[in-house]
């Protein structure tokens, strides 16, 4: 039998951070990666496949990140907790000291008549499955996407760059509707359709149809979308059955449970990644929240934690989203608007809108436009949006770490902050901390916490 004081099974993004960390951690001790896939793709970089990179080939992470972690090629089939030793298919075992769960997700398939035609696809981390789809919306003239979050929003505009007819059919009132507050989607919308992109929101299929292969889609509204491809972007499901055959529980999100150390109910077993359940930092809550960020996150956790259980804690999971539709970029941090009123915080809301190069003149200038959410009570910052260029990106990075740091609406707009007149916009009109100024003059004095 061999052995490895950490196992990790799972070579994603989140079990390449935990090799990663475990090595810089505890050089002394040996670790191995196991995975199924022979190469790995960086999976928020699937939909560019069909378009921006036009190979999957550009997408795949290099098995050098590993560094000197073993990695050894096999599937996981059980997990001995009481013996420390996992079945590999084939027969093999491999005995470990610690073991970390990265086995991620699988996509949702919804319960819709005609998701077993041909050309019918779902978002697989799988090489040959994207080849196929590939192939297929080579050959295709129209495609619609199940489905209009941030993955089907960017396959939608990828597959419009193939030169695609493209409808997007979203069950609820906007895309993004989950991630974002109503102005941001409604802006992302519009992008893509001044594009030549159909957007089909309150809307549902009710079924796919073809005589073998997919030919349309019938909307429970009565519209009938041709489709030679069909992509259900429907979200994703946790991978727990290893876990749970072993005795572990799952969350009401589905996934592996775990303390604020990323620890299961068995202090030798870690659970990293979409696999594990995750919890709000403002309420506590499980939340679906599946991203690679997060995952890394929770393998730098982990992984610290493995021999030192109390290095690191995680206090919660704060959202922290981006993409870029039609050049058009949006991303968000935190609580949006309506969840935070939904979750009974009363709030101030603070904008600011400039471009980000100054003066506005500079080649590549773009409009770049911010919104914070502050509790009202505490004056700390919730959540904020930005949309415009590229550098809504970082500034919702920004955003994010000045939420876990506590920081209030006076510590922003007094931020330190370095600009450049091609890299950021003018000091006198910094959107972050001229949002921060405008919640400030929006507060009442009443309102200010006491300690």
């Amino acid at each position: 039998m061999k052995h490895a004081d950490v196992i990790i099974v799972g070579g994603s993004a989140a079990g390449i951070e935990a090799a990663r960390t475990a090595r810089q951690f505890y050089p002394e001790k040996s670790v191995a990666v196991i995975r199924r896939e022979r190469r790995t793709l960086v999976p928020c970089g699937i939909p560019y496949v069909m378009g921006t990179l036009d190979s999957i080939e550009k997408d795949v992470m290099p098995d050098g990140l590993l560094g000197d972690a073993e990695l050894v090629l096999g599937d996981v089939v059980a997990l001995d907790r009481d013996a420390r030793t996992l079945q590999l298919a084939g027969g093999r075992t491999m005995g470990y000291e610690k073991l970390i769960l990265a086995t991620g997700s699988r996509p949702l398939v919804p319960p819709i008549p005609g998701v077993d035609l041909e050309n019918v696809f779902t978002v697989r981390k799988d090489m040959q499955y994207l080849e196929t789809l590939r192939s297929a919306l080579a050959r295709a003239r129209s495609v619609v996407i199940v489905g209009g979050g941030f993955i089907g929003a960017e396959f939608a505009d990828e597959c419009h760059k193939m030169g695609l007819d493209v409808t997007i059919v979203e069950l609820l009132e906007h895309c993004l509707y989950m991630n974002c507050d109503v102005e941001s989607c409604i802006e992302l919308e519009d992008r893509l359709k001044e594009t030549g992109v159909h957007v089909n929101t309150d809307s549902r299929v009710q079924a796919i149809v073809g005589d073998g292969t997919v030919t349309h889609v019938e909307c429970i509204d009565g519209r009938r979308l041709d489709a030679d491809v069909v992509i259900l972007a429907v979200g994703v499901k946790p991978n727990t059955e290893l876990a749970t055959d072993s005795g572990l529980r799952t969350g009401d999100c589905g996934g592996i449970v775990v303390d604020q150390f990323m620890r299961t109910a068995d202090p030798d077993v870690f659970a990293i990644g979409d696999c594990a359940e995750k919890h709000c930092f403002f309420t506590n809550e499980s939340v679906p929240i599946w991203l690679a960020s997060v995952a890394t996150r929770e393998a730098r956790i982990a992984a610290a934690n493995l021999y030192d259980p109390r290095r690191r804690r995680n206090q919660g999971t704060l959202g922290v989203f981006s993409t870029m539709i039609a050049g058009t970029a949006v991303a968000a941090a935190g609580l949006t608007e309506r969840t935070a009123r939904k979750a009974g915080f009363e709030l101030v809301i603070g904008e600011a809108s400039a471009v980000d190069k100054h003066p506005g003149t500079m080649p590549e200038a773009r409009t770049l436009s911010v919104k914070l959410i502050f509790n009202a009570g505490t004056r700390k910052l919730m959540g904020g949006e930005a949309c415009g260029g590229p550098s809504a990106g970082e500034t919702a990075n920004v955003i994010a770490q000045a939420i876990a740091s506590g920081s209030t609406a006076e510590d922003l707009a007094i931020s330190h902050i370095g600009t450049h007149p091609a890299l950021t916009a003018s000091p006198v009109l910094y959107q972050v901390v001229n949002a921060a100024e405008d919640a400030v003059g929006r507060m009442r004095p009443e309102r200010v916490a006491t300690g």
